[in-house]
């Protein structure tokens, strides 16, 4: 595969630099100095050898014009009028270009660039790159890369060089992604530091968040747009927009990362399968009732959908991507988690509901409710019943090593830690003002819970049931994620 060489020194663009500086040559004479010793310096039918590729283009590239780059209007915003690069128009609600629509942009493209040549020869490539950095002294829509080690840029000078896949990443990095409920961005923290190391932006109203068991992308819904973000882990853009069937809430996806599974927010009730290869939605699957969550089993053989409109838990084969059971409840589905037999498949699910301070657990076997566990007060605590949004409890996890069940109490501002399997209390941990939902490290060392009140996330040591940071993150942070990310 042929790869650009992003930071080379070129004979041909510093002499020619030497002599405009020195004002040895006029424009026109550089311009003509410049053709000559690129054609004295070409490799041999570079350009001839060397093919562009159309899928990588579609898949790869045309997200780059789509994005939102801070300071920046969209790439598309401009060049789908007057411009050498003519992109095609998308209608309204049309979210991603069409095949046609794709091998328009190409041939379009294809005209602005010398495939296999030294990337700062092609005008598509120089134009929206900083003069600092070897770009055009002008472009009408700004600067949108100020080094050629930005991600983006890297991903449009390897098609130039002819590509045909991303470049392999250089490992992968364990991160949390909080989105906050009442933004339009994800905060990204390093959990070895507990700082945060980046945001996923223009996403308005992001609900759930899921990684993609490789490393390369992360799945966040966005409910503004009724729509399923995929996001680039290496960029942080979106790099695709896939419209789901109603108001998406919660999301989860199979170990293999083949399929993605969306709760769709709206009556009748559905859940959508999103294809990943594709990237496209394949199906929409009746429920009982507008699904709030959606989890898929650590065995990856069921999606599992909670509904607070209907109370009903319904239970899909991921196989078939049919209905395979459902299970009314006294109240309405919230937060769901699991636990497992010996063998890795699902023992029990782990259930909130509506209007109760604690948690049900439903034998999944038996597809019954076999006993609750109510959260006691907290003594010296206030409680708390303001803007509940009908869910005391509103958070469950359980640790890697299936050893124990947190639980979160809005009214409390405590998560509740039980032993595995016999439901013992046997801590508490304050955890802010309205605490959402509980991930945790791959080691279990340390668990993260968004503080929706107090618009920060927290960081529990799991050995010592203590806090020990406090990470200021986004407007009112709700779900969140433990994630693998591919780094360059």
């Amino acid at each position: 595969m042929a790869r650009s060489l992003f930071i080379r020194t070129n004979i041909r663009t510093n002499q020619i630099k030497k002599l405009k500086e020195q004002g040895t040559i006029g424009f026109l004479q550089a311009s003509l100095a410049s053709i000559c010793l690129a054609l004295f310096l070409m490799p041999q039918a570079a350009s001839a050898q060397t093919e562009l590729d159309f899928n990588y283009f579609k898949n790869e590239v045309q997200p780059i014009f789509l994005a939102k780059r801070e300071g920046n209007v969209r790439c598309v915003q401009c060049h789908n009028r007057t411009s050498n690069l003519r992109l095609q128009p998308l209608e309204d609600g049309q979210m991603f270009w069409t095949d046609e629509q794709s091998r328009s942009n190409f041939e379009s493209a294809s005209q602005l660039v010398l495939p296999g040549e030294d990337p700062l020869m092609s005008r598509f490539l120089t134009h929206p790159l900083s003069v600092d950095a070897g770009g055009d002294p002008f472009h009408g829509g700004g600067k949108h890369f100020h080094s050629q080690f930005d991600p983006e840029w890297q991903i449009m000078a390897d098609w130039v060089a002819g590509a045909t896949e991303r470049r392999t990443p250089s490992g992968t990095v364990i991160r949390i992604v909080q989105t906050n409920a009442a933004g339009d961005n994800s905060t990204i923290i390093d959990p070895v530091t507990n700082e945060v190391v980046g945001q996923i932006t223009d996403i308005e109203i992001p609900h759930g968040v899921v990684g993609s068991p490789d490393g390369s992308q992360i799945y966040i819904t966005n409910e503004a747009m009724h729509s399923l973000d995929i996001v680039d882990s290496r960029t942080l853009r979106v790099k695709r927009r896939i419209h789901v069937s109603g108001r998406p809430n919660n999301v989860s996806v199979t170990s293999d990362g083949r399929k993605v599974y969306v709760a769709i927010m709206e009556m009748p009730g559905a859940i959508d399968v999103i294809d990943v290869e594709k990237m496209e939605n394949v199906k929409t699957i009746a429920t009982e009732g507008a699904i709030h969550n959606v989890y898929v089993t650590p065995d990856s053989r069921y999606a599992v959908g909670g509904s607070v409109h209907t109370s009903f838990i319904s239970v899909i084969d991921t196989a078939t991507d049919e209905l395979a059971w459902t299970l009314e409840m006294s109240s309405g589905v919230r937060p769901m988690t699991f636990n497992t037999n010996p063998d890795g498949s699902t023992k029990n699910i782990f259930v909130q509901l509506s209007g109760f301070h604690g948690f049900a657990v439903v034998d999944f076997d038996k597809r019954e409710e076999v006993t609750r566990v109510e959260h006691p007060a907290v003594p010296g605590e206030e409680a708390h019943f303001d803007g509940l949004q009908g869910a005391p409890a509103h958070g469950l996890g359980v640790s890697p090593d299936g050893k124990t069940l947190w639980s979160t109490s809005k009214v409390y501002s405590h998560a509740y830690i039980h032993s595995l399997p016999d439901l013992k209390e046997i801590g508490r941990v304050f955890v802010g003002q309205h605490p959402e939902w509980v991930t945790f490290t791959p080691d279990g060392s340390r668990a993260y819970i968004g503080a929706a009140g107090d618009h920060v996330t927290y960081s529990v040591d799991t050995a010592t049931m203590k806090t020990i940071a406090r990470i200021p993150v986004g407007q009112v942070p709700k779900r969140l994620a433990t994630v693998q990310m591919a780094v360059d």
